[in-house]
């Protein structure tokens, strides 16, 4: 991972508390526009923050799977959905499919997805700070911060322009 994206996780960290509470405030009372800020930021964030460079996702945490994305990927790997469920998941304790292990069995060394075509929603969908009504997720943007480099800089610069007025 490069030096800038530890630095990013590094300081959300640092920053945990204050934002676990300024993202709670902001699910229960969001502030005018919150989602035009995110998704600004998300764009211009994912401009510079190279994913392929980092791929923390993929190393820590596991998207969940829905039936339509084992389907899919069962499909593109050309074995059925029970053998691949049984090779690579497990339900967790919200009733979900996870991956058993991480990293991701389907990243690669160079942090490439080898089932990137066929990959889950979750995974096309992360880190979510394009998603429209965000401030019904925060709790998950906040979980998120910690782990992606980008969504630690957007919660970042969405707290500094909120706070400026």
């Amino acid at each position: 991972m490069e030096e800038s994206y530890r630095e990013l996780l590094l300081q959300a960290g640092s920053n945990r508390k204050e934002n676990k509470k300024l993202l709670q405030r902001w699910g229960k009372n969001p502030p005018k526009n919150l989602d035009n800020h995110f998704h600004e930021l998300h764009d211009e964030t994912f401009q510079s923050i190279d994913c392929l460079k980092c791929a923390n996702c993929c190393k820590t945490t596991s998207p969940i799977f829905r039936n339509v994305d084992i389907d899919r990927i069962s499909s593109h790997l050309g074995v059925k959905p029970s053998q691949f469920t049984e090779t690579y998941l497990h339900v967790d304790e919200d009733g979900d499919w996870v991956l058993n292990s991480s990293p991701c069995p389907f990243l690669g060394e160079d942090n490439y997805c080898s089932i990137y075509e066929a990959r889950p929603r979750a995974c096309r969908e992360y880190p979510h700070t394009d998603r429209k009504n965000i401030s019904q997720i925060m709790d998950l943007t906040y979980r998120n911060s910690l782990i992606c480099p980008a969504v630690a800089h957007i919660v970042s610069e969405v707290r500094n322009r909120l706070s400026q007025g």
